[in-house]
């Protein structure tokens, strides 16, 4: 197959429509993103470990690529929280923070992540980011969001706190809170209540002051521009820089520099997996984001496409300096609501970023690292849901294990043993629910031709037939639940001569399934009782065609159920009501 049949091009698509009206659109929600990015993506840099500055690189190229192959026309691509913070994770293992080493394992990490989205979109594989579950991730994220919050609590408080998890940082914040700097302590703190107001008591005051929706909705959205504005020119005019207050220091101007991944196969090998697991989550979190802004403007996404645009992105990133990104959930959203129309919105930000570092750069100078701090706090404890405990406590108790365990092992062991731990509690409860298939011994509903559990209705049945009805696929892990039901119920009723599987809600028979089926129907023939089938699937039906099972069976394949009841036994049909 050719690879540009693989690889589509949306771009060509929207671009050919594109009008004055869409430009104006798309430039105004570019300026509300831009001005948004700029403190995210410094603040989401060092977060990762990273000079400030990588965080604008990281901002430019991959929003461009994205234009260019992603189906969204609103998502916004570049350095996100959890990103960031594995990121911190995955090259603090290999690296001193700091260090330029660390910085190109960096982009090693995202060139290995961009070649595997990449890859998998090729490949057509964006159904495997179906086995990250909602509550896993959802999970993943919240224990993320409180790992973030508290790693940035030292920035705020001015000291030196380390831990490898949770609770160790925590431990260390609490020994080291006697050598707080209380000038950063007063930066941090403030800029956090005051990021926290803007984003609920601005907009509604800015209101009642007369302006307009709009426009106090684009004023609320500057508000982390303001926070960074006042603390840079507090700390500059105060001289506390030379009090003990951190400040981002020199950003180098210009435009992002050419850089090329590391050509270390050892290297390679010790970040797959890491990568791998960046990248799935990277995706899943994109394609939510993606799917919930195009359904409310009646458009789609193609999650394959999304898979080989965000590996462009991240491609991108990698040889312009940057570190794994994704798609954000907040610059999504402002996207959105500041009338974003199509992916050149993102070209248009991509290009103010570019400004940015080009000529405004020497401001940043004394921009105090608490700010930055504060604004991430912000940022995450927004993704934090706490309340999908209690949620899934009431409703699924496998889910609130596989969300729990997730969370929790995030918190203690880290981001990446979490996930893995969720991952693999929602596949062990996966085929622990349905290695124990619903079995439903079903009958009759009187004056219908619909059957029943018999444990939950008033229904007809005969002691000369039993209607089993599997409410589960049939595969190697559920065949002998099957075989000990049937077993069972044959012992039960010495009257049998009847066993019908109504098949309606089976969808796939794998070949142990197919054995266990075969050695029912001979150990109900030995014990001179037929098995029949009733609504037998098309596909299912198409597979068996072939088989000993249907050359063999000692009894009749129905269309309906009805109809085998009918003919086995009609009296239950004549059963008066």
């Amino acid at each position: 197959m050719k690879l540009s049949a693989l690889i589509t091009l949306p771009v060509l698509d929207w671009g050919r429509r594109y009008d004055r009206d869409t430009l104006v659109r798309d430039l105004v929600a570019a300026v509300i993103v831009t001005i948004m990015l700029i403190p995210q993506s410094l603040a989401y840099a060092l977060l990762a470990g990273l000079p400030a500055e990588v965080g604008l690189y990281a901002s430019v190229a991959p929003l461009v690529l994205y234009a260019i192959f992603g189906t969204s026309r609103v998502l916004a691509v570049g350095p996100v929280a959890v990103a960031s913070l594995m990121t911190a994770a995955i090259v603090g293992q290999h690296a001193a923070v700091g260090t330029h080493a660390y910085w190109q394992i960096a982009i090693t990490l995202a060139f290995l992540s961009g070649a595997m989205l990449f890859i998998m979109g090729l490949l057509r594989l964006g159904f495997l980011a179906q086995f990250l579950s909602h509550p896993v991730i959802s999970g993943f994220i919240s224990a993320s969001g409180i790992l973030i919050a508290a790693s940035q609590l030292k920035t705020i408080m001015g000291v030196q706190a380390q831990g490898h998890n949770f609770a160790d940082l925590i431990m260390s914040l609490i020994s080291h809170a006697g050598d707080s700097n209380w000038r950063t302590l007063v930066i941090g703190v403030s800029a956090a209540a005051f990021l926290f107001w803007v984003r609920k008591g601005l907009k509604p005051l800015l209101k009642r002051m007369g302006l307009g929706d709009k426009l106090a909705d684009i004023a609320t959205k500057t508000g982390p521009v303001a926070a960074i504005v006042v603390t840079t020119v507090v700390t500059w005019g105060l001289g506390w820089h030379e009090l003990g207050v951190g400040i981002v220091g020199q950003v180098p101007q210009g435009l992002p520099p050419l850089t090329a991944p590391l050509l270390d196969l050892q290297l390679w090998a010790d970040l797959a997996v890491p990568a791998l697991l960046i990248s799935v989550v990277g995706f899943v979190e994109s394609v939510s984001v993606g799917q919930t802004l195009a359904a409310k403007r009646r458009q789609r996404i193609e999650p394959n496409q999304e898979l080989v645009a965000l590996g462009a992105s991240n491609l991108s990133s990698s040889f312009t300096g940057g570190f794994p990104v994704t798609g954000g959930f907040s610059r999504s959203v402002v996207n959105f609501d500041a009338g974003a129309q199509t992916p050149a919105a993102g070209v248009f930000t991509a290009v103010g970023i570019l400004l940015t570092s080009l000529l405004l750069t020497p401001a940043l100078y004394f921009l105090p690292k608490a700010t930055l701090a504060a604004t991430i706090i912000v940022a995450v404890l927004s993704l934090v849901d706490l309340g999908i405990l209690k949620r899934t406590w009431a409703y699924s108790k496998p889910d609130f294990v596989a969300v729990a365990l997730t969370l929790v092992m995030t918190l203690l062991a880290g981001v990446e043993v979490g996930l893995v731990c969720g991952v693999g509690a929602s596949l062990a409860l996966f085929l622990l629910k349905t290695s124990r298939p619903h079995i439903a011994t079903v009958g009759l509903v009187p004056g219908t031709e619909h059957f029943r559990n018999v444990l939950r209705h008033q229904v007809h049945t005969s002691p000369k037939l039993i209607s089993l009805r599997v409410d589960e696929s049939l595969y190697f892990a559920n065949a002998r639940a099957l075989e000990d039901y049937v077993n069972d119920a044959v012992a039960s009723n010495k009257n049998l001569e009847h066993v019908v599987l109504q098949c309606s809600a089976i969808n796939a028979v794998d070949a142990s399934a197919l054995e266990s089926l075969e050695a029912i129907d001979a150990r109900l023939r030995d014990a001179g009782i037929k098995l029949h089938l009733s609504e037998v699937k098309g596909p299912v039906m198409d597979a068996l065609t072939t088989t000993h099972l249907l050359q063999h069976l000692s009894g009749q394949l129905f269309l309906s159920h009805y109809q085998a009841v009918q003919t086995l036994t009609p009296e239950v049909i004549q059963t008066p009501h």
